[in-house]
């Protein structure tokens, strides 16, 4: 009688510390790839910088690279009247799981800090404007 208490204990004990070990299923949650990550990018951006009138972003213009064949899709701001010239923020993503990376001369000025927070927002997948 004792020696099956004591093998029930064992495999009682035995059990606890295997579902221990066992890590627990990933969370539902956006794919993190590149693609996937620059078109939430690219959505919030123009739903929240452009559509909504934002006086920070009122003088230049949202162009969507996403269709990139060097694995990095982009989204670029440029100047609303000269859409050609040299872009003033490209944000790109690289990888799975994408790692972001936003530069260009608006990058150096007060707005800056709201891009990088606005952009991590949007890649995790929340829709929200600051």
């Amino acid at each position: 009688m004792r020696l099956r208490l004591a093998n029930a204990a064992l495999l009682t004990a035995l059990a606890a510390m295997l579902a221990a070990c066992q890590t627990p299923a990933p969370t539902a949650g956006p794919n993190r790839g590149a693609l996937p990550t620059m078109e939430r990018v690219a959505l919030g951006a123009n739903a929240c910088w452009f559509k909504s009138g934002d006086p920070a972003f009122a003088a230049y213009k949202l162009a969507p690279e996403l269709n990139s064949f060097s694995g990095r899709p982009r989204i670029l701001l440029v100047h609303k009247g000269s859409p050609e010239s040299r872009p003033l923020l490209v944000v790109q993503a690289e990888g799975s799981p994408s790692r972001l990376q936003a530069f260009g001369p608006m990058m150096q000025e007060p707005v800056a800090g709201r891009i990088t927070t606005d952009v991590n927002r949007w890649s995790a997948g929340n829709k929200a404007c600051s």
